[in-house]
């Protein structure tokens, strides 16, 4: 492992199930130890219930609110939260405020290397409607098993 600095016009900026995410480091910069990815998303996205094989996932929110869910219980989480999804343990999220930036944390790295294989390059007003059916043989290869639809915004 080296020292790593990536000034934002090296990091990668990707379209990944209709938010944009801006990977700050990744697998390849930490030896595969950790991925930090930048999300930015508006009100009702949220990701499959899923859980990661190998890796735990923090989440820190910047602006906006989620509710984020593990193995039924929905908590709330608003700006300068934290939260902890140990690997193995299901859990799913949805943003219900207008909008929300988070910082998610993956260790060890691979999500990064998930949203590249299945994600696109973002550019100003561009982006594809997810294929789940892709996104969940992509995810199987990144040892993550998606387990089901996001959380509405009623839950």
């Amino acid at each position: 492992m080296t020292f790593a600095v990536l000034n934002p016009e090296e990091q990668r900026a990707v379209w990944f199930l209709g938010s944009l995410v801006h990977i700050r480091l990744g697998g390849a910069q930490t030896g595969g130890q950790l991925a930090v990815v930048h999300h930015e998303a508006e009100r009702g996205f949220g990701s499959p219930r899923h859980r990661h094989l190998l890796a735990d996932e923090t989440f820190l929110v910047l602006e906006g609110e989620l509710s984020v869910e593990l193995d039924g219980d929905f908590q709330s989480a608003g700006p300068g939260s934290a939260v902890f999804l140990p690997r193995q343990r299901s859990h799913a999220f949805v943003v219900t405020s207008p909008k929300a930036r988070y910082v998610t944390l993956h260790t060890p790295a691979d999500f990064d290397a998930l949203i590249l294989a299945s994600g696109s390059v973002a550019a100003p007003g561009v982006d594809a409607p997810p294929d789940l059916a892709e996104l969940t043989r992509i995810a199987r290869e990144h040892s993550i098993e998606i387990l089901g639809p996001p959380p509405s915004l009623e839950t």
